[in-house]
C-alpha cells in the first residue's frame, strides 16, 4: 500500500505507458553548451535512475535566430545528433525516458538576430526583434519540425514544444507583442495559427508513437494577455493538432508577479489548470512550487491535474520518486525555491547546480566515494557548512563527531526560517536533522568543543559561522539598538524601525517586520497581495485593481552606505521580488548616508561624500544588519596548539550570509578527506 497512490499510478498514453505521473521539467542547465556530452548524459541519467516517470530537456533552439543567448545548443548537425544520442542512451540504459524541449525564444533572443511576431523590444533584454514576415514565419514552422525529427533520430522518447513563458509562440498569442494586421494578427484564430501549425507540422514529422507535450502558458500575467476562453480554445486545438500532453505554463519572464520563488505559496498556480481539467481529452500536467510528494499527492488527488511537473526538486534530490517508493520521503533533500544555484546560474551563464546539492550538474566531477581510510573526524559547528562537511565525511565511511554550543542543529538557517516568505528553511533543517539520525553521525549539541576536546580525532573541520558586526556608530543613552539575530529570535521591536544595512539580511529583517502575516502560507492572500486574478474573470490573470497588500506592520527605513540603489547585490532572479515586496509594505530605501549617532529620537544621518544634510530617521528601535565577522576564536586556539584544522563557510569567509557557498565548501571538504 503506497502513501501515494495518485503520485505512483501509472499514466497511459496510448503508444507507452509512464510508471508514475512525475514529470520533471525543463531546466536550463548550461551544460550542452560546455561540449561535455558524458556530463549531460550522466546529469540526467541519475534522475532516470531515481525513478521519474518522463524528463524534458533544457530548450534546445530550432534555429541560431531563436536561441535564448548565441551558440545556445541545439539539434544542428549530423554531430548534435550523435551527441544527445549519447544522453539517450544513458539514459534508456537507466531504464528512464527523456523529452527534448524545442524553444525558440522570439524577442527573448540576447541577440541581434531576434525576431518575433511585431517590432516590440522586450523590456528584459537590449535588442529589439525584426518582425517575421510570411516567409520567415514559415521559416520557423519549418524549423521547429525538422528540430523534432532530428530528437526522435537522437533517440528521445518524444519532444515538447515550448509555447508559454512569453517565447515565440506566446508572443503571437498575445495582444501585447503581436500588433500585426495579417493572417498571423488581429483576431485570436489569426493569432493562434502558428502555434497550432507548428504542433500540426511536428506531428507529421514524428509520426504517431512519438510523446508530443504543449506547453501551454495558463495565465500570461502581463497586460493583454490571452483571456481563458482563449486558452481554452487553444488547448482544443492544440489536441486536435496531434499532441499527446498539455504542460502548464504559468507567466511570463517579464510578468511582475513572481511565480517560482520561494516566497510563492506551494502549488500556488495548480487552481488554474484545474480550470482546464475536462476541456480536453488528453493528460494535463500541473507545475509551479510543487517540491514534495505529500503536495503533489494533494494536488492530484483533487483532480487539479492528470501529471505534476517538478524541475528543481529534481536538483535538489534526484532520487525523489525512488525514495518516495520506499516510503522514505522524510530523507528527500528538499528544493527550497530559493533560485541562488539554479536560475541565478542560468541566467549568468554558469552551471546550473542547487544550494542543497552541489553535485547538481556536477556529477562526473564532485564525485563522493567511500573512503580508502576510515579516519574519526570532528566538525565544530551544525550550521549549513558543518551539516554538509559532516553528512558529506559520514557517507565516505568516516566517524564523524558534530558539535555545536547550540540546542538545536541549523546554524543561521534558523535565523532565515523565521523570515516570511522563506518557511522553506524549516524543511531544509529537518531533512538536515533526519539525515544527521541515520547518518550514524555522533551528534552533541549544548557542547563548546574545546582545544582538549578536539585533540584526539584524525581531522578537525571548523564551521563556527559568523558573529554580526559592530559598526562603531556613536550611540546616546536611551537609544534602543538590536542586533539582526536579536530581532529574529523575537526580541521586541517598536513601531518605527531604521535599518542599518541593506544587503541581504537587511531586507529579510525588514520583511520580517513589515509583514503581519505571511502571504506564503495563505495563497488567497498571496494573489491578492500581487494582484493575481481568475484569467477567466481578467484576461492574463491580472486584477484590474492591481496588488492589494495588506498595511505593514511597521514604518521601516531601510538604509545603506552604498551612493546605489538599495537591494542591487540581491539575487539576479529573485531580487527585484524582495524590492517589489519591501515597496508594497512603503519601506523606504536609501543610500548613500553616512551613520552619525544613534539616539533616542532614531537614527543620526549625513549625505554623501561631503556628509550634507543632516537628519534625523524616526525610530524607536535601529536594526544593526551591517554585516559579519568570521568567527574564529577556535580556529585560531588550534592553530596555536599545533592542531591542524580546515576552516570552512562563515568561519572562512563572512560575507552576506551564504548557505550556498558553506554547502559547496563543506561537500568538497568533506569528499577529498
Amino acid at each position: 500500500m503506497t502513501l501515494y497512490p495518485h503520485l505512483l499510478a501509472p499514466l497511459n498514453l496510448g503508444h507507452v505507458t509512464l510508471p508514475n505521473r512525475v514529470l520533471m521539467g525543463s531546466m536550463h542547465t548550461n551544460l550542452e553548451e560546455t561540449g561535455d556530452w558524458n556530463r549531460v548524459a550522466e546529469f540526467y541519467a541519475t534522475r532516470a535512475r531515481g525513478g521519474v516517470a518522463l524528463m524534458v530537456t533544457g530548450g534546445m533552439a530550432p534555429n541560431r535566430e531563436g536561441g535564448v543567448f548565441p551558440g545556445a545548443a541545439g539539434l544542428f548537425t549530423v554531430q548534435d545528433i550523435a551527441n544527445h544520442r549519447l544522453v539517450t542512451d544513458r539514459v534508456h540504459d537507466a531504464g528512464g525516458r527523456i523529452a527534448m524541449q524545442i524553444l525558440h525564444a522570439g524577442r527573448y533572443a540576447y541577440g541581434k538576430d531576434c525576431v518575433a511576431p511585431s517590432a516590440i523590444k522586450s523590456p528584459i533584454s537590449p535588442f529589439p526583434p525584426a518582425e517575421l514576415d510570411e516567409a520567415g514565419i514559415e521559416k520557423q514552422i519549418a524549423d521547429f519540425a525538422t528540430a523534432a525529427a532530428r530528437a526522435r533520430e537522437a533517440g528521445y522518447d518524444g519532444v515538447e514544444v515550448m509555447g508559454s513563458e512569453g517565447y515565440l509562440l506566446n508572443e503571437f498569442l498575445s495582444l501585447h507583442t503581436n500588433r500585426r494586421t495579417d493572417r498571423w494578427g488581429g483576431d485570436y484564430e489569426n493569432r493562434m495559427r502558428l502555434p497550432v501549425e507548428v504542433v500540426k507540422r511536428v506531428r507529421a514529422a514524428v509520426g504517431p508513437d512519438f510523446i508530443l507535450i504543449y506547453r501551454i502558458s495558463l495565465i500570461d500575467l502581463v497586460p493583454h494577455g490571452q483571456s481563458f476562453d482563449e486558452v481554452v480554445r487553444l488547448a482544443r486545438a492544440i489536441e486536435a493538432a496531434g499532441a499527446s500532453i498539455l504542460n502548464t505554463g504559468i507567466g511570463w519572464h517579464e510578468a511582475r508577479v513572481p511565480t517560482i520563488a520561494t516566497s510563492v505559496p506551494r502549488a500556488a498556480f495548480a487552481w488554474v489548470t484545474q480550470k482546464l481539467m475536462g476541456q480536453v481529452g488528453i493528460p494535463l500536467i500541473t507545475s509551479n512550487r510543487i517540491n514534495t510528494p505529500e503536495v503533489a499527492e494533494e494536488v492530484l488527488a483533487r483532480g487539479c491535474a492528470d501529471m505534476v511537473s517538478m524541475a528543481r526538486p529534481f536538483l535538489a534530490d534526484p532520487d525523489f520518486v525512488r525514495k518516495a517508493a520506499e516510503g522514505r520521503a522524510a530523507e528527500i533533500a528538499p528544493c527550497i525555491a530559493c533560485n541562488q544555484a539554479c536560475l541565478d546560474h542560468t541566467f549568468s551563464g554558469r552551471i546550473s547546480t542547487c544550494l542543497v546539492n552541489p553535485r547538481a550538474g556536477h556529477e562526473t566531477r564532485l564525485v563522493i566515494t567511500p573512503a580508502p581510510l576510515q579516519k574519526s573526524v570532528a566538525v565544530v559547528g551544525a550550521g549549513p557548512a558543518g551539516l554538509a562537511a559532516a553528512l558529506t565525511a559520514a557517507e565516505r565511511g568516516h566517524r564523524v563527531t558534530l558539535f555545536d554550543r547550540a540546542a538545536e542543529i541549523g546554524g543561521q538557517l534558523n535565523l532565515a526560517k523565521r523570515v516570511p516568505g522563506k518557511e522553506e528553511f524549516h524543511g531544509l533543517i529537518a531533512w538536515f536533522s533526519t539525515m544527521v539520525a541515520t547518518s550514524g553521525i555522533t551528534l552533541r549539541l549544548n557542547t563548546e568543543a574545546t582545544v582538549d576536546t578536539l585533540s584526539g580525532f584524525d581531522k578537525v573541520i571548523v564551521a563556527t559561522g559568523v558573529t554580526p558586526r559592530d559598526p562603531g556608530i556613536p550611540v546616546e543613552p536611551g537609544a534602543r539598538i538590536l542586533r539582526y539575530d536579536e530581532v529574529l529570535r523575537g526580541a521586541p521591536v517598536g513601531a518605527r524601525v531604521a535599518i542599518v544595512g541593506a544587503g541581504g539580511i537587511g531586507f529579510d529583517v525588514a520583511t520580517y517586520l513589515a509583514e503581519a502575516e505571511s502571504p506564503t502560507v495563505d495563497p488567497a492572500l498571496w494573489r491578492r497581495e500581487w494582484g493575481v486574478t481568475d484569467p477567466a474573470a481578467a484576461p492574463g490573470g491580472l486584477a484590474p485593481e492591481g496588488p492589494q497588500p495588506l498595511p505593514p506592520a511597521r514604518q521601516i527605513t531601510l538604509l545603506q552606505r552604498k551612493a546605489e540603489k538599495p537591494g542591487r547585490s540581491l539575487g539576479k532572479t529573485t531580487g527585484w521580488i524582495h524590492r517589489a515586496t519591501l515597496q508594497m509594505k512603503g519601506v523606504a530605501m536609501i543610500g548613500g548616508v553616512n551613520y552619525a549617532a544613534i539616539t533616542p529620537a532614531g537614527l543620526l544621518v549625513t549625505h554623501g561624500p561631503a556628509q550634507e544634510r543632516p537628519e534625523v530617521i524616526p525610530a524607536d528601535t535601529v536594526v544593526l544588519c551591517a554585516g559579519q565577522e568570521s568567527a574564529r576564536g577556535l580556529a585560531d586556539a588550534l592553530a596555536a596548539a599545533g592542531i591542524p584544522a580546515q576552516v570552512i563557510g562563515g568561519a572562512d569567509v563572512a560575507a552576506e550570509l551564504d548557505a550556498k557557498r558553506a554547502i559547496d565548501q563543506g561537500t568538497r571538504v568533506a569528499a577529498m578527506l
